[in-house]
């Protein structure tokens, strides 16, 4: 199954953001998407999540598809503890007994099984992220689209973020749209990235990333080559 946006555009007013702009996606993958500040990716994630509507053009794939979001701010619940922040979005979804066994097992694999009667306010900010990760992943979606989670992270709390949103994916592998402008966290997670142009967003190149995700450091030759090939592809001008 794939998922494609046929000819879409999308304007605010005079702010002209995508145009005639298409793509197509494979499932269950994680498609990352890279571009300039202000280039058209979060208007790209709420097209895809049905918050807004294009002006013109149409999708397929995305009906009836439930979504999970997550996004650069953990947005947790202040007044929740850190398992009841993550059974919020369940109780109306299973079981009483299914959330909670679902809760404990995210919980211990985002590290947090010493800290999960903890409110928000006793967290960390990389541990609060942590929870609206097993969150995004414990919402029963079929698809997970992320708004640049690690943005403003120092590199380590980032690979470690990045090492466990991963290790939740490989338990159920669902469609991810992770869009960044971090070319180093793309070429991290990305099955495939896709480089848009600044606005109105069109698609400059995509690359393919089939090294396997605990093979991608800078050691490796074949991560260092996909690593030069994605840099000229944002660098160089289009024409």
């Amino acid at each position: 199954m794939t998922f494609e946006i046929h000819n879409a555009s999308k304007a605010f007013k005079d702010l002209n953001v995508l145009q005639d702009f298409s793509m197509e996606m494979e499932d269950h993958k994680i498609i990352c998407i890279v571009g300039p500040s202000g280039a058209g990716k979060t208007t790209l994630l709420n097209i895809m999540s049905g918050v807004i509507k294009p002006d013109a053009g149409s999708l397929s794939g995305f009906a009836d598809k439930t979504v999970s979001y997550l996004f650069q701010e953990p947005r947790l619940l202040p007044w929740k503890t850190v398992d009841q922040n993550i059974e919020f979005v369940l109780k109306d979804k299973m079981s009483k007994n299914d959330y909670h066994r679902l809760v404990d097992q995210y919980v211990d694999m985002v590290g947090l099984a010493d800290f999960r009667h903890y409110y928000p306010r006793q967290l960390s900010g990389g541990m609060k992220q942590r929870v609206a990760i097993a969150r995004a992943f414990a919402y029963p979606a079929d698809l997970l689209l992320m708004d640049e989670p690690f943005d403003g992270l120092d590199p380590q709390l980032k690979r470690s973020l990045i090492n466990a949103f991963f290790c939740l994916w490989q338990l159920e592998k669902r469609s991810v749209f992770f869009v960044t402008h971090d070319m180093r966290e793309a070429l991290l997670l990305g099955d495939k990235i896709i480089v848009l142009t600044d606005r109105p967003a069109r698609i400059k190149g995509h690359i393919q990333n089939p090294i396997p995700y605990w093979d991608r450091h800078s050691e490796n030759v074949e991560f260092q080559r996909i690593e030069n090939q994605l840099n000229e592809l944002v660098i160089n001008p289009t024409c």
